[in-house]
Order: structure tokens, then sequence, then C-alpha cells
């Protein structure tokens, strides 16, 4: 086995495992976390992969997001990948900012030296991590994906750009349009340069304005957002959704910012909502 159990507790029956794996896609050891609902004990499971935010590892979802509840009633995995590349000899930021980096991968494939050798995190979320964890765990290949802030964008634009591997997207307070926004233009010019032709397939506003979308989208964005809506820009979203017809579902909701109390507060609407498209009852 190519994984490597680091610890394991036992959760509404199921079980919150985590793992470590040596990625060849980013050249280090990667560290996830996977909760298998108990219906994993007999049968294989879809997944729900979380992407999450700049600053987060896997364990802020597993601890903070109050999901596994639901996911074991359902008989949903959730698979929460760290936000980037680690270890001896990965380039952070120059001045240790928090928005690049160790950190804040963003879900891109970068192409800039010296971020290129490891920074390629679309890549190991699309296709390195499914594939290993599809052979040596119990899950099935149906997949829903989702995730909150920078790991809403990873969220976005990996669902819009692979309809055939995914059921549904759903995401908390996303970076929309990364292309015009501090943390989005920081984050790719750094991994990607300054040609912002190459930015155009990580802008889930400018991708669901081009080609729609063919799976059902549901995003939820706080209106007391302490970043809405300079860092977030969802009215590009919803501009986008309305002019391709989209089937997507933004809502706004007064009142919430952008934490995990927000997320806790929606997560189950979100599950069922996946659970629907993943063919599990979501009543």
């Amino acid at each position: 086995m190519s994984l490597n159990q680091v610890s394991e507790q036992r959760c509404f029956a199921g079980r919150q495992v985590r793992f470590k794996h040596q990625s060849q896609v980013l050249n280090c050891e990667m560290q996830f976390s996977v909760f298998l609902p108990p219906q994993a004990e007999h049968q294989r499971v879809p997944a729900l992969y979380w992407l999450s935010g700049l600053t987060c590892t896997d364990e802020n979802f597993s601890t903070k997001a109050g999901a596994q509840r639901v996911a074991a009633e359902l008989g949903m995995a959730l698979v929460i990948p760290d936000t980037s590349p680690r270890g001896e000899g990965v380039a952070d930021d120059p001045e240790g900012a928090y928005d690049f980096g160790l950190g804040a991968g963003f879900y891109v494939n970068a192409t800039e030296a010296p971020y290129a050798r490891h920074y390629q995190m679309y890549d190991y979320i699309v296709q390195e991590l499914p594939v290993l964890l599809e052979a040596e765990l119990p899950l099935t290949a149906d997949r829903a994906i989702s995730g909150h802030s920078m790991g809403g964008h990873g969220a976005l634009v990996i669902g819009l750009r692979n309809s055939n591997r995914y059921r549904s997207i759903s995401a908390f307070s996303p970076i929309c349009h990364p292309s015009d926004c501090p943390w989005g233009i920081k984050a790719l010019t750094g991994y990607l340069g300054a040609d912002r032709s190459q930015w155009q397939q990580y802008d889930a506003a400018l991708l669901l304005s081009a080609q729609g979308s063919k799976l059902p989208i549901l995003v939820d964005q706080g209106l007391a957002d302490q970043f809405y809506p300079l860092q977030l820009r969802t009215e590009t979203l919803l501009a986008a959704a309305e002019r391709s017809q989209a089937p997507a579902e933004i809502r706004l909701q007064p009142g919430y910012d952008h934490s995990y109390y927000f997320i806790a507060s929606f997560i189950e609407q979100h599950l069922r909502f996946h659970a629907r498209h993943l063919g599990l009852s979501a009543t």
C-alpha cells in the first residue's frame, strides 16, 4: 500500500483517517485526511473532495465544519487534501506572506521558477489523488467537489474544466475572479507569469461566462464577509451564471462572515445537494 496511515479516530460510526504519501506530481511528501462513513465497511462509496483556503491544512475542515455526521448518514466519503506542497526544498513566498507559497497553492499548475517543480496542485487534485485513493480505499469513481475561499476557487475551476470527472460543484466564499483581485493577481503572476492569457484557465468567472456549466453548482457567500467584495468578486460569478444560463444557485447570506461558523451553518445543505447528484438518498 502506498499510503502511510498517520492517525485514525472513530467518528459517527465511521473512520476519520489521516494519511501521508509520496506525491510524484508534487515531488514531495503530502498529507491528507479522509472520512470514511460506516457504509464503507462493506461497500465502495462516492466521495466529496473538499479544497481548503489560504493558510489551511487538511485539518481545518476535518475539525471545524461538522460535516461527518451528515456524511455518515448519507454514505459519502470526505477527502480533504492539503492546500500546497510542503517540506524541505519547497519554495515559499520570499517574504513569508500568508497569501502565496506554502499553504497557498491556489490549485494551479505553476509554470514559473522556482514554483514549477512542486506547485502542480491542479494535477494533484484532478489526477494523482483520485487514482491513488480509488485504488487503495473503498471509494467509487463517483466524485463531487467543494471548497472554501481559495479552495472555492479551486473547486469551481476544477469542476468547470472536468465535467466528466465530477457530478456537482459547490463553494463557500470562493475567489470568483482571481484575474482581477489582489490575492489572485499576486498568485497567478507568481505561479504563471505576467501573461494574463495563461490566467484565464484558472478563473471561474471567465470560464463560466465562456462555456457555461454542464454540472449543477451551489455557492454561498456571506454578506458580512470581510473579504467581500474586494477579494471574492462574487458579482462576476453571478453575471457569468446569468450570461451563460448555467445551472447555478448563488446565494448571498446576510450576516455571515468568512469563518468556519459560516461553513458549519450551511455544510449540511451542501452535502445533501451533492448527495442528490451522486445518487445517494438526500432527504
